[in-house]
């Protein structure tokens, strides 16, 4: 696979936005500015990233709790999501959403359910209205590995597949749901051989590996546009910290596991290659780490100088 620098650059730019959004977002739980909690994607950068590279801005998202880094993909600006985490009126939901219900519909980003599988049947809500459009639109499903233990997994991919709806289910498989391995949760070794069952391709992607995200989704996206139905991937990947920011992580995994995750950091696997390969130097690597942190320290003032909403807002937009 063959793809333009310009592509590259902007994965590389996109994970590091993730990353160092996120980074600053555990920063700001940890000194009391989050409502409630939040759940932080630190270490899955390129699953976000290279399934969002081969989306249309027209193209539909369906997230999940740990949702900031598919917004990033989608290009929601970091001020918007910054200030909806913080609660601000200024945030891509009005501050009524939070961390776990980002929204921003004008950008393809419909939504992030907090509960768990929750977005499967949504997701295919949206790929049978763009068959009854005849549009030419797809929808990427992001889920974790605990969700497709649940029902509506099961029932949006049976109807996906018998209705040949343009949906990508997108697993994360970061091995945990909350602190249960998936070794104690799951019945198959591998989430993606759930797909034969559907009749439906299943892949097994590296997530780690940007690139391999970005092919593996190119296909999903080309046979849904083509009406040949949907596609299950299963991204195998590893969050370096806890379920959620308060959580340290360390009760159900050892050192060494979490160790040996960060060894296989995304970043630093497709930074290697940029740099190899002549398309970035080290100078313009580090120009770029410092514009995208400049930027999420910006984001992160913006939300916190905001305004909270004000309490006529609480009746509005209620359906």
């Amino acid at each position: 696979m063959k793809l333009d620098e310009a592509k590259l650059v902007w994965m590389y730019r996109k994970m590091v936005e993730v990353r160092t959004f996120d980074e600053k977002v555990r920063d700001l739980y940890m000194r009391g500015l989050v409502p409630g909690t939040t759940h932080l994607y630190i270490g899955q950068e390129a699953v976000a990233v290279g399934v969002c590279a081969n989306l249309r801005r027209d193209d539909y998202v369906f997230s999940t709790h740990r949702s900031h880094a598919h917004t990033i993909a989608k290009e929601v600006p970091l001020k918007e999501i910054a200030a909806e985490i913080l609660g601000k009126a200024t945030g891509c939901c009005k501050g009524k959403g939070g961390s776990m219900h980002l929204s921003r519909v004008d950008l393809g980003f419909v939504y992030s359910s907090a509960i768990v599988g929750g977005g499967v049947p949504l997701a295919v809500g949206a790929g049978l209205s763009i068959r009854l459009k005849k549009g030419d639109q797809v929808v990427a499903s992001f889920f974790g590995d605990g969700a497709s233990n649940t029902g509506g997994f099961h029932e949006g991919l049976n109807l996906a597949s018998l209705w040949k709806l343009p949906v990508i289910f997108v697993c994360e498989n970061n091995l945990y749901a909350i602190s249960v391995s998936t070794k104690k949760s799951t019945s198959v070794e591998n989430i993606a051989d759930r797909a034969v069952a559907y009749g439906m391709p299943g892949l097994i992607v590296d997530g780690n590996d940007v690139l391999a995200v970005y092919e593996a989704t190119r296909n999903a996206v080309d046979r849904a546009r083509k009406g040949e139905g949907p596609t299950l991937l299963e991204c195998k990947t590893y969050r370096w910290l806890g379920h959620f920011a308060g959580d340290p992580g360390d009760a159900y995994r050892t050192k060494e596991e979490v160790e040996a995750w960060k060894e296989k950091c995304p970043i630093k696997k497709l930074k290697t290659k940029l740099v190899e390969e002549g398309i970035l130097s080290e100078e313009e690597i580090s120009r770029i780490d410092e514009e995208v942190k400049r930027e999420v320290e910006e984001a992160a003032e913006y939300a916190i100088n905001s305004p909270y909403p004000s309490p006529e807002e609480l009746v509005k937009d209620v359906f």
